[in-house]
């Protein structure tokens, strides 16, 4: 068992709050959970989780408290009351409900007002993947937060990186991350489609999607190399290349009949870049177009 000075309360019991805790009790830490439908929390005490009757209870049961809501919102209305804003002081908050870099700037501050250690956490990775030797959480913020909360977050994600003191940080890393993940699962439902228009086994897709997985990181990894340089003129695939990509992918959607959102909207994109003279530089040229379409 750990010492209790490793106590930890989980607020928000969804799927991943519940994969936390599990984790924590596994581990042999004390844990004290709370969930506004208390119903969700009962199969946890088999497994030696403490219910905290109200939140105060569950602040007040430990020295480090993980959030795990819907939204940073969420967790300031459900600590922001004026029963436990005496309880805070001293504490350490782990946010890990996902939000943006601003988000993360606005919880520091609010945490700073109520004399709260505070560090902002991303997830990556779903809930069956949780205490995994590669499993990944991002954390950035206060580094005293950190180090009296590693230990409890090293159970939860071998790969606990902490990115600094600038607060924004984790969510930054997880937005762009997500954006390249859901981006790729855009691309895998289209492919999957085309998969399905010729009769083929969608988890042979998937399969061999995993097995070339390295070779695509490799090529995510010379674009972001190629975008910081602007080294664009040192050309592997060109954007006139893989604008006849896209161009297949519409031609084969209209001859199957299928859904032809994904490759229009790449389509779309790259035919910026071609009319705006990137077509004989490398791919990575298309962030130029992105780049002329920031919201003010």
């Amino acid at each position: 068992m750990k010492n209790v000075q490793d106590g930890v309360s989980v607020i928000g019991l969804g799927a991943m709050g519940l994969a936390l805790a599990r984790a924590l009790l596994k581990d042999g830490h004390r844990v004290t959970v709370w969930n506004r439908t208390s119903e969700k929390a009962t199969p946890l005490v088999k497994e030696g989780a403490n219910i905290a009757p109200s939140v105060a209870a569950a602040v007040e049961a430990s020295p480090i408290v993980l959030a795990c809501v819907e939204r940073y919102e969420v967790t300031r209305a459900i600590l922001g009351t004026e029963e436990i804003a005496h309880l805070l002081s001293g504490r350490v908050l782990v946010e890990l409900s996902t939000g943006t870099p601003q988000d993360a700037r606005d919880a520091e501050v609010w945490a700073r007002e109520r004399s709260l250690d505070y560090l902002d956490g991303a997830i990556m990775a779903s809930p069956s993947q949780i205490a995994r030797p590669d499993t990944t959480i991002f954390v950035s913020g206060a580094e005293s937060a950190f180090q009296r909360s590693e230990a409890v977050l090293k159970t939860l994600a071998g790969n606990l990186t902490y990115m600094g003191e600038s607060v924004g940080l984790a969510s930054t890393w997880d937005l762009a991350t997500l954006s390249c993940l859901f981006g790729a699962m855009l691309g895998f439902f289209h492919g999957a489609r085309i998969f399905e228009s010729e009769g083929l086994r969608v988890s042979d897709f998937g399969s061999m999607i995993a097995a070339i997985s390295p070779a695509l990181g490799e090529m995510m990894k010379h674009t972001g190399d190629v975008i910081q340089t602007e080294s664009y003129k040192e050309v592997e695939s060109s954007v006139k290349t893989c604008t006849v990509g896209f161009e297949l992918f519409a031609k084969q959607a209209r001859e199957a009949g299928i859904n032809a959102d994904f490759p229009m909207f790449g389509l779309g994109l790259f035919r910026k870049a071609m009319t705006a003279g990137y077509g004989e530089e490398e791919v990575a040229a298309v962030i130029k177009v992105l780049r002329k379409n920031t919201i003010s």
